[in-house]
């Protein structure tokens, strides 16, 4: 007689975007990915081909190639993500302006990864949101670049700790892909770590997305608790003049 199996139970619903923490992100985009697989691994392209040009061009000249040409890449597919994961269509001009935006924060942070990870995951958590706001919100160039660091300052931590927590979901994961993948060869290897980068980069750049949500509910919720106890405060006040309460 076969054994009849635990029937499933339905996954709880994931938290509002103010009080996720750092793992729900991940899971986020993960179950987005699953749900958007082709569109999603477009996303991998722009990241597997700055890699490819960065191991295969000489000397300093990677630097430039990934500044000149992987920080547009990175732009597009940071984007990508964004637009995967809020489902909407802007209009171009917020499409420009966000990826004027995203080239301008991934050249420093390519720079700055070019030396040690971590300041480019703080550089791009504190200023990183600029380009959803930038696509979503419809913002100026400056004025993007405020309300992301505004967006960041509402739970750095969040913020910060989810993009690199994203960053060595990421790492790891690639690494497992390209080690089973690996070949002898130096192009065997050139191959395998473009296709691991392919699959795995795209869930840095849905979770991002996911996060310009979490940080926007986050300061949302933390405005209005400083209102109610600012009404709070003032209800308390004693009467300054006029006639005594009955």
């Amino acid at each position: 007689m076969a054994l009849k199996g635990r029937p499933k139970e339905p996954l709880p619903p994931p938290l509002p975007h103010e009080s996720r923490p750092i793992g729900q992100v991940i899971a986020e985009a993960i179950r987005l990915y699953g749900q958007r697989f082709w569109p999603a691994l477009a996303l991998g392209i722009g990241p597997a081909v700055t890699l490819v040009g960065v191991v295969f061009i000489p000397g300093w000249w990677d630097l430039a190639f990934a500044l000149i040409v992987g920080a547009p890449l990175m732009t597009a597919s940071y984007i990508g993500g964004v637009l995967l994961a809020s489902g909407e269509r802007p209009p171009r001009k917020q499409v420009a302006v966000a990826f004027a935006v995203g080239v301008m924060l991934f050249v420093p942070a390519l720079f700055l990864y070019s030396f040690f990870i971590l300041p480019a995951v703080v550089w791009l958590g504190a200023f990183g949101l600029a380009v959803p706001v930038a696509l979503l919100e419809g913002r100026g160039y400056a004025g993007s670049l405020r309300r992301g660091f505004e967006l960041c300052r509402a739970d750095p931590i969040h913020a910060i700790g989810s993009l690199a927590a994203l960053v060595i979901v990421s790492f790891l994961t690639a690494t497992v892909l390209f080690v089973l993948l690996l070949g002898a060869s130096k192009i065997a290897r050139s191959s395998a770590a473009f296709v691991s980068l392919v699959f795995i980069s795209p869930l840095l750049f849905l979770g991002a997305g996911q996060l310009y949500f979490d940080q926007a509910a986050r300061l949302a919720s933390s405005t209005r608790s400083r209102r109610s106890d600012a009404d709070l405060h003032h209800a308390l006040e004693p009467d300054g003049t006029g006639r005594p309460d009955a």
